[in-house]
């Protein structure tokens, strides 16, 4: 047993020992039966003056290797000791685009959790950052407890069926929201491109848009037969008439010598009627 806390204390020392420049590891455990608990890399978010960003320098914490089975929520519970949690954005990894989307969808553009993804915990004051960075002096963090505990086997797998049974009401109010904001946003291009239709800008240009060209007419039936018609027509003629250089080539003789001999009898045919062109008064 006494080796067997020395080894987890040796992994424990390599893992904080491991953590990249500027992070600091927080220890957290699933629940209180799991013996190894696992590292969170944490540090202030950083970003350039002037970028526009949903995540605000100094108020923001950058967590790495978050598990999947750890939610928004879960975050937003375990870091609640440091200060109040404004908000708690999760990817699937770090990138410069971190502007949320405007229309957040229930039923579409649902991705399922499959690896370890990136956090980003925004605190209403900068001291929060500081005070999540402190939690590495404390014990492990619990993810899972009595009074908020995170659903496991049947329970998950009968959580997941439920929120896959769709709400006919709520989704047919989602699409008519979603096609009332297309259709204002249409709306609003159409009245901008009229008004700066044949107006010429700074230089002299006139910028042309699409509102002037004819729509096409849509095709019937019958004129849908006769393109694939002519399509299979033009395919027929760009097809060798026999699939062999040589044949191609004694084929290209033969019409050929059929068109000299033809030739040949056109000139004696012209030199007879010539010959039969006399004039005869009586």
């Amino acid at each position: 047993a006494a080796s067997r806390r020395a080894k987890m204390a040796a992994a424990k020392e390599r893992v904080v020992g491991a953590a990249p420049a500027g992070y600091t590891a927080l220890a957290v455990k699933f629940g209180e039966r799991q013996r190894s608990p696992h590292y969170l890399l944490v540090k202030e978010h950083q970003v350039r003056e002037g970028a526009g960003t949903t995540h605000p320098p100094r108020r923001t914490l950058f967590v790495l290797n978050v598990p999947p089975y750890c939610s928004p929520d879960s975050l937003s519970r375990l870091f609640s000791r440091c200060g109040q949690v404004q908000s708690v954005d999760v990817c699937e990894k770090p990138g410069p685009r971190e502007k949320k989307e405007k229309f957040t969808s229930k039923f579409f553009n649902r991705k399922t959790v499959t690896g370890f993804q990136v956090a980003y915990v925004v605190f209403r004051k900068p001291s929060g950052v500081q005070a999540a960075k402190a939690l590495s002096q404390e014990g492990p963090l619990l993810i899972s407890t009595e009074s908020h505990p995170v659903k496991t086997g049947i329970s998950k797998w009968i959580a997941n069926y439920a929120a896959s049974v769709v709400n006919r009401e709520e989704l047919k109010a989602e699409v008519d929201t979603y096609m009332q904001d297309y259709d204002k946003k249409i709306a609003e291009e159409e009245a901008k491109a009229a008004k700066e239709e044949g107006v010429p800008d700074e230089e002299g240009w006139v910028k042309v848009t699409r509102k002037g060209r004819k729509p096409g007419l849509p095709r019937t039936e019958a004129a849908n037969l006769r393109v694939l018609e002519k399509e299979k027509q033009k395919r027929a003629r760009k097809e060798l008439l026999n699939f062999y250089a040589w044949q191609h080539r004694e084929t290209k003789r033969e019409h050929i010598a059929q068109l000299r001999k033809k030739f040949e009898e056109d000139k004696q045919r012209i030199a007879l009627m010539r010959a039969q062109r006399k004039f005869r008064p009586y």
